[in-house]
């Protein structure tokens, strides 16, 4: 703990140089901090810099691909018409709102809760809009896995999305 707090500001800047924003960066600094915190390492780290910078790394990519992903179900839950007909008719637009973050997050949940690489496949192809070509020359997999990947994810969060 003592390397995390003589490195902090370095840390941030190395995560602000990456992805451009200090306040994401201080945030996932935050992050570590509680990581550490609750899940101290278990061997001695011989270079606690290099540890701490990748786990900051790590934990930002992560920070990213979460608020890109949500982003994006905002962007495509703006473009679907009628998104009230989804809910109820009844709903006052209170009840409505949250309603809406409700589902979002059961999506959101449902996305993070598939395998590692089904869950970049679904990611690069339904929100990043990459053919299954373009997302296999990116993952380094066939075409075929990638359609098996997405087939997963389909089947993943086909419960979410015909909730009510």
């Amino acid at each position: 703990m003592a390397a995390l707090v003589r490195h902090y500001d370095e840390l941030v800047d190395h995560v602000r140089r990456r992805f451009g924003d200090k306040g994401f960066a201080t945030e996932v600094m935050h992050d570590v901090c509680v990581q550490i915190l609750e899940r101290p390492p278990r061997d001695d780290i011989k270079t606690p810099q290099a540890f701490l910078r990748h786990v900051s790394t790590q934990l930002a990519i992560d920070r990213y691909r979460t608020e890109k992903l949500r982003a994006n179900v905002l962007t495509i839950m703006e473009e679907v018409p009628e998104t009230r007909s989804v809910f109820p008719a009844h709903m006052s637009e209170a009840e409505l709102t949250v309603a809406f973050q409700q589902k979002e997050q059961a999506l959101l949940e449902a996305v993070r809760a598939l395998p590692e690489c089904c869950r970049d496949v679904f990611i690069l192809h339904k929100l990043y809009h990459l053919s299954q070509a373009e997302v296999a020359a990116k993952l380094g997999i066939s075409r075929g896995m990638v359609a098996r990947h997405m087939a997963r994810a389909v089947v993943g969060l086909a419960p979410v999305m015909n909730a009510s």
